[in-house]
């Protein structure tokens, strides 16, 4: 099933297999990808609101503002920014669905790389953990770069590793094996969460980031 918005005072269109939205569109929300005439990621992000539940909008909106990584991309921007998605909202008021882009702008963050990232901080914030970075690297006290925790807390020198389905392969365990050997010798402990972890609104999860915090000292409130 298609989905299509045709401005407000155009002519009524009747198609097999597409659902016609009547709305306002302005002309700085239209683009153009591979010849087709579709609307910008933050407009779609803000039409998504009437239809997903808020953790997938929060997760569609971290996938908006998201810095790519050219290497892997071949791009080096992010599809829209925060101030692009708010610049939706403060524009159509009264729009279907607003109330939840109000919700979802709040928890949407620059650095999360997947869904799982994604959800797996809402479960910790909401768990009342304190919230973590993402993808920031570690930098020790000589000044060198290490590598980017998924999720991390530099106060209490933990990193949280999501693992999908790739970690199973060989090539990866091995990488893995390097990763967890890095955090040992640089005095970082390693939480690594698996698809097990996520069921439940990934509260298992969340429990077990919580271990590792209380272990190294927070007593909660910090």
């Amino acid at each position: 099933m298609h989905h299509i918005i045709r401005p407000e005072g155009e002519a009524y269109l009747d198609r097999p297999h597409v659902i016609v939205h009547r709305m306002k569109l302005y002309d700085d929300e239209v683009t153009v990808h591979q010849g087709i005439p579709v609307t910008t990621p933050e407009r779609t992000w803000l039409d998504l609101a009437e239809v997903l539940s808020l953790d997938a909008l929060v997760v569609a909106g971290d996938s908006c503002v998201r810095v790519p990584r050219p290497e892997l991309e071949g791009r080096d921007m992010p599809l829209c920014t925060i101030a692009d998605l708010q610049r939706m909202i403060d524009r159509h008021k009264g729009k279907r669905g607003l109330r939840k882009a109000k919700e979802a702008i709040k928890l949407v963050r620059v650095g999360s790389d997947s869904p799982q990232e994604s959800l797996l901080r809402l479960a910790i914030i909401r768990s009342g953990l304190p919230e973590p970075e993402l993808n920031v690297p570690i930098i020790t006290d000589d000044g060198t770069r290490h590598h980017e925790p998924d999720l991390s807390y530099r106060k209490y020198r933990i990193g949280i590793e999501y693992e999908g389905e790739h970690h199973g392969d060989d090539s990866q365990i091995a990488r893995d094996i390097a990763r967890s050997e890095r955090y040992a010798a640089l005095g970082w402990t390693e939480v690594r969460i698996s698809k097990r972890h996520m069921v439940n609104d990934a509260k298992p999860a969340a429990a077990k980031v919580q271990v590792a915090l209380v272990q190294a000292g927070w007593r909660g409130g910090d």
